[in-house]
């Protein structure tokens, strides 16, 4: 019987130590899931070694409320103005805020050697901090860029009109005007930018060139990084000055933490409702899936905590109760027989020693 009680006894601790193991790796499988998404990194590479903390955020604005870059440039005052106001401007010596902005369209491109139509993403600012893809060959467009006729081609448009991507200076049209290769790029290789990415053969070029070409043009997508005094500072400065409409606000810095994870739990069933007109970009796509994925494993990791959490407990009640038993029926015994012993001892020595005065008296 006793055997039999061992055995069973050992086999639930082996099993607690399993779906302890189990629960530890969904739990550092939550913690690292945002990991491989460098546009979600923006702010801890901008702030390298300095004490001051930044913070990333991003705006998404529906297709019919679509902005143009003289709103973004009155935003970025405002930003200014609100470091000045919070004096972090005079105890920081670097640059305290970058942005970019982005649009997303469709154009025909073509050379000698082939054409077909291109996903294009228009950017401003600078779009490659937070976005820092692979170059496979060639430079980065830039908004200080002088001649806005540079474009980026990805390695599979790269392919379809030139064969190769040793690319740099090479020319093509797009929609029949003149553009320049500045570089090609390899797409972001984590397997949930892969699952988002799902527009084909890409490039990129300035959204001042594209708003030429498309007279319809709208910047869709806004991010920042700046500096942050005190917590939530550039999340509330956004919500307050940014023109986001019926738009969404987002803080990117953080939101692979378990406290937000947790909080997408709790909005299932709810959070893929989406009502506003937004069309997210590939690269917000990729992160809402990485949330989604990051939300299971810390449901599963404190799923599979619960056995050996309660077996745990029960064992250290257990002991608690042997502890508490011992002491009430043998150690307080002991201790009151010692300690009633010493006394009687010390009594015993003080009458022999008051008597054996009076005996020599």
């Amino acid at each position: 019987m006793r055997k039999r009680k061992r055995k069973r006894r050992r086999a639930l601790w082996l099993l607690a130590g399993f779906l302890a193991l189990l629960s530890i790796t969904f739990f550092l499988l939550a913690y690292r899931i945002g990991l491989p998404l460098s546009s979600q990194q923006a702010a801890q590479r901008w702030q390298g070694e300095s004490d001051l903390r930044f913070s990333q955020v991003s705006c998404f604005l529906p297709v019919d409320e679509a902005l143009q870059p003289d709103k973004i440039y009155a935003f970025r005052e405002e930003v200014q103005k609100a470091l000045h106001a919070a004096s972090v401007d005079v105890e920081y010596s670097g640059q305290l805020q970058v942005d970019a902005w982005s649009a997303v369209g469709k154009l025909r491109v073509s050379t000698a050697l082939g054409s077909g139509e291109a996903r294009v993403i228009a950017v401003g600012g600078d779009f490659f901090q937070f976005h820092p893809l692979r170059l496979l060959n060639g430079n980065y467009i830039a908004e200080s860029d002088y001649m806005k006729d540079r474009v980026l081609l990805d390695e599979d448009l790269a392919w379809l009109l030139f064969g190769g991507t040793e690319l740099t200076g090479m020319e093509l049209k797009i929609e029949g005007v003149p553009f320049v290769v500045a570089g090609v790029i390899q797409r972001e290789q984590d397997r949930f930018s892969r699952l988002a990415y799902t527009d084909g053969m890409g490039l990129f070029m300035s959204y001042e060139a594209y708003s030429q070409l498309n007279d319809k043009a709208g910047i869709t997508s806004y991010e920042l990084v700046m500096g942050e005094p005190v917590r939530g500072f550039a999340v509330q400065l956004a919500k307050q000055k940014f023109p986001i409409g019926n738009g969404e606000i987002l803080q990117n810095t953080d939101r692979f933490s378990f406290s937000r994870l947790a909080k997408i739990l709790l909005a299932f069933g709810t959070r893929s409702m989406q009502t506003r007109g937004i069309i997210y970009p590939y690269w917000e796509n990729a992160c809402r899936s990485a949330e989604d994925h990051g939300a299971l494993y810390l449901l599963l990791g404190f799923l599979f905590a619960v056995f050996p959490f309660i077996h745990l407990m029960r064992n250290a009640l257990r002991l608690l109760r042997r502890a508490r038993d011992t002491l009430v029926d043998e150690i307080i015994p002991d201790m009151s027989e010692r300690i009633g012993e010493a006394v009687r001892v010390r009594e015993r020595r003080a009458w022999e020693k008051r008597h054996g005065r009076h005996e020599r008296r």
